[in-house]
């Protein structure tokens, strides 16, 4: 499973996520291909090696007529249906204009079958959209995620007279998307790049658990001095995070009534620590206490601070990471004077190391035999080392540990 996570500190355009897809390893002939099947003629792409900031990197130069008609929605439409393109690339571009139609007619507040596409529309931005996606489509991708977009600020030229970055478009386009202004007081994203990060990335993250095994480096037409204006694109195989480790919560109480103890180490274990424990210790001025310790997963963590919390009068308590290794163990039962006792078996590997018996079964087995208890864990510990006899080459350090 190869997924990919794109790096857009520097913002984002059609042309710089071609570029990125091209550096990566896709063939030219993908994206050539879908840019000849639109049928538009002096249309076709030129990947150029360049550096920005000291990255290679490749610009994805789309050459175009001088001239280009402005074209609306259902004109670009008509120009997608009729094209040889592969069904899912057409749709996936039919998708992508349309974001940017309606995003157009929000910020202009008209009718999307209306709104004049202008720059949106140009033969150079469809053909870096067919190309973005035919790219895609090659990479058969499990997942596309992202970092943050960096739209840009400041102001920007447009036909209509000065605009403000972000524009009103792009940020149409970005709705529920993490962006930043970034470093560049410019405008950095596009909204061509802006409808395709939109329409075909499925997470805003920072760079994922990953084994990078490809990365592409594709480059905008400037090159400033602030950052490399680059498009990053990272392909790997995702990598299982390292386990969380297990915690052990403390607190130290003075003032607790011993009776309450028991119940208060059943309220922890209830809560989903897997062992609790006391500890008698000294406090300030030589005071008596008891240290409460309770050793339980991450996951367990906020319902096992609540216990504490409710059942002691501490009012704060410490947590620390720590490190357990344990056997492996299964639960079994022996026959003991005509009736049943647990058995918690520990092994290494294939071998026994330790048997125990469950002393609350011993002591209702006694009350039913009406036996001394200490008669019936005799006889309920030699039944268990006759069933389970222990290794006496077992060693601790062959257990995995449970966690960490």
């Amino acid at each position: 499973m190869t997924i990919g996570w794109l790096d857009l500190a520097a913002g984002a355009t059609g042309e710089m996520l071609l570029g990125a897809l091209l550096d990566v390893g896709v063939p030219p002939e993908v994206p050539t291909e879908a840019i000849a099947a639109l049928h538009v003629e002096h249309l076709h792409l030129e990947p150029q090696q360049v550096s920005r900031q000291g990255l290679g990197a490749t610009l994805a130069v789309v050459h175009a007529a001088a001239a280009d008609e402005e074209r609306t929605w259902p004109g670009v439409r008509a120009l997608l249906d009729a094209a040889p393109l592969p069904p899912t690339v057409r749709d996936g571009a039919l998708a992508v204009v349309e974001r940017l139609a309606r995003a157009a007619a929000a910020a202009q507040r008209v009718d999307a079958e209306e709104v004049p596409l202008r720059e949106l529309g140009t033969a150079r931005e469809l053909a870096s959209i067919v190309g973005v996606l035919a790219c895609l489509e090659y990479l058969e991708l499990e997942r596309l995620t992202a970092s943050p977009v960096a739209v840009g600020s400041g102001t920007v030229p447009f036909r209509s007279g000065l605009q403000p970055v972000p524009g009103p478009v792009v940020l149409e386009l970005l709705r529920g998307v993490p962006v930043q202004a970034g470093v560049l007081p410019e405008e950095t994203c596009t909204a061509t790049g802006a409808a395709l990060l939109a329409a075909r990335v499925d997470d805003w993250t920072p760079l994922p658990a990953v084994r990078p095994q490809r990365v592409g480096t594709g480059a905008g037409e400037e090159d400033p001095e602030e950052l490399p204006n680059v498009v990053r694109l990272v392909l790997g195989e995702p990598s299982r995070p390292a386990p969380l480790l297990p915690v052990v919560v403390e607190a130290n109480v003075d003032d607790l009534d011993p009776r309450l103890w028991p119940g208060v180490l059943d309220a922890l274990l209830a809560a989903g620590a897997s062992d609790a424990w006391l500890t008698p210790i000294l406090v300030q001025q030589g005071r008596p206490a008891h240290m409460l310790s309770a050793l339980c997963r991450p996951d367990a963590l906020t319902s096992v601070q609540s216990a504490v919390f409710s059942a002691t009068s501490t009012t704060g308590m410490r947590v620390v990471e720590a490190r357990k290794v344990a056997l492996e163990r299964s639960l079994a039962s022996v026959d003991v004077l005509g009736g049943q006792v647990g058995v918690k078996v520990a092994t290494a590997g294939d071998r026994v190391v330790n048997v125990g018996v469950e002393f609350e079964d011993v002591v209702t087995l006694a009350r039913e035999r009406d036996l001394p208890v200490k008669e019936v864990l005799r006889a309920a510990t030699a039944a268990a080392e006759a069933a389970y006899p222990a290794d006496p080459a077992s060693r601790v350090e062959d257990a995995p540990p449970l966690w960490g």
